[in-house]
């Protein structure tokens, strides 16, 4: 948990990890902020791969970019069968959670079937800082849209809704993302709401939205609201730019 005791998200619209030649995966800035965010010098950190079907070389490719930070590391998978006896449990005695990208829509179908939809707020309250990108980043929030059920990017309004507001992610690397957000956002379906280009993290901390930060200069986040004429309006927040790796 944090030293702080606060609850702390961290929903990153892409980029977490840094593809390297060496290792596959290295951990980015945006993930290294999320460590530092539980105050400890060696965190418990557990990451789940709900979204991709825990698969075994994702599991894999998760543990070896985490190897390079100084943690200690474990995960959660519900496939075939939980890998923990009490999931619930495991989760609240971590200092970190991070939540990979992938069918947001299946991996919030499996948490509630499983009873982690109640295990993650209650973690969340307790001061486990809840870290992940695309899925792992909307799934917090009330909604957003998602490519879970095919390429043509559609409505999700049924996040955990531990963040009352919609979500946008790859905002500046997908073309669909923007307009659809902003007609979910005119016409009610989704709540005011923010958004983060790719290597953009957007730090809560209880369900205030407190900064952006980014490791690539340039990139934005925005706050997306209902402009009160049927339209929205869009302002973009300037990312609080991190020190590269």
């Amino acid at each position: 948990m944090s030293t702080d005791g606060k609850p702390h998200i961290l929903a990153v619209g892409g980029g977490s990890f840094i593809p390297t030649d060496r290792y596959g995966l290295a951990p980015s800035p945006l993930l290294r902020y999320a460590l530092d965010l539980t105050g400890h010098d060696r965190p418990r950190v557990c990451f789940v791969a709900t979204a991709l079907g825990d698969g075994s070389e994702h599991i894999a490719r998760f543990y070896s970019a985490f190897s390079q930070v100084d943690a200690e590391v474990s995960h959660l998978s519900l496939f075939p069968m939980p890998n923990h006896e009490d999931p619930a449990a495991h989760l609240l005695a971590q200092d970190l959670v991070y939540v990979s990208g992938g069918s947001v829509a299946n991996l919030l179908a499996l948490w509630r079937l499983h009873g982690l939809d109640d295990a993650f707020a209650q973690a969340w309250r307790s001061g486990v800082v809840l870290c992940g990108q695309s899925a792992g980043a909307l799934c917090w929030h009330s909604g957003g849209n998602t490519d879970s059920f095919g390429p043509q990017l559609r409505p999700l309004t049924d996040g955990l809704g531990l963040l009352p507001y919609s979500c946008g992610v790859h905002y500046d690397s997908d073309a669909q993302r923007r307009p659809l957000l902003h007609r979910l956002v005119a016409d009610g379906t989704l709540p005011a709401g923010y958004a983060a280009d790719e290597a953009v993290g957007l730090h809560y901390v209880g369900i205030e939205f407190v900064q952006a930060v980014s490791y690539v200069d340039g990139r934005g986040a925005y706050d997306v609201s209902p402009d009160g004429a049927g339209g929205v309006k869009e302002t973009r927040i300037e990312p609080r730019l991190l020190a590269s790796l």
